[in-house]
């Protein structure tokens, strides 16, 4: 689902995607009038210097993330080690010279992590309006399929589209892959809820 204005409405009302190119086929649940719309926008995104400690040696890796995303202690995010990737918990912020509790994306000098036991998935779920990054710790051989409806940190989604680590963007329907080689998921809200930025801190949904 995405809230957009219908043409017919001439109000916002919560729309149905019923298919996906290189624009989208919408249906309002209001009316029922189909029609076109763009695609919402992708963030532009950043690569982050991070220090990956675990037990008692460390790596200099890299995290990705939306330039306007906020990063707080304690965020679990997803770490790229070259052809590796980690979970990882957000120990420290470097702003400059400053350690920081929590800081835009774009003013980060350096994060320093610790390696945890699950990955973290990333995902860019579409409003209609703005396109919102979620994190979900999953155990490594947990299924994510595109087209499926699921709970991801605390939402209910569908998956549009899931790109790999280490191979092709998946758009069939149907097709499955697990959370430790998925890069990034795509997907939109599902359900007639509004998406509420304030659910959670730095309105990312569950980060933990």
């Amino acid at each position: 689902m995405i809230s957009i204005v219908c043409p017919v409405c001439k109000e916002e009302y919560e729309h149905q995607i019923l298919r996906e190119t290189t624009d989208l086929v919408v249906q309002c649940c209001e009316c029922g009038h189909v029609h076109r719309v763009e695609k919402p926008a992708e963030p532009a995104t950043i690569t982050i210097r991070t220090i990956v400690s675990h037990e008692t040696e460390s790596k200099v890796c890299s995290l990705e993330m939306f330039e306007d995303e906020t990063i707080s202690l304690g965020d679990r995010l997803a770490a790229e080690c070259g052809d590796e990737a980690f979970g990882v918990e957000v120990t420290g912020i470097e702003v400059g010279a400053k350690r920081v509790q929590r800081a835009t994306a774009r003013d980060v000098t350096c994060l320093w992590t610790r390696k945890i036991d699950q990955v973290v998935v990333r995902a860019s779920i579409h409003t209609g309006r703005t396109t919102i990054p979620l994190y979900q710790t999953m155990d490594g051989e947990d299924e994510l399929v595109v087209g499926e409806t699921r709970s991801f940190a605390g939402r209910r989604i569908r998956i549009s589209h899931i790109k790999l680590r280490d191979g092709p963007l998946m758009r069939k329907e149907g097709w499955k892959t697990v959370a430790r080689r998925v890069k990034r998921v795509y997907g939109y809200l599902d359900g007639r809820s509004r998406f509420n930025d304030t659910a959670a801190p730095g309105g990312k949904g569950e980060r933990k």
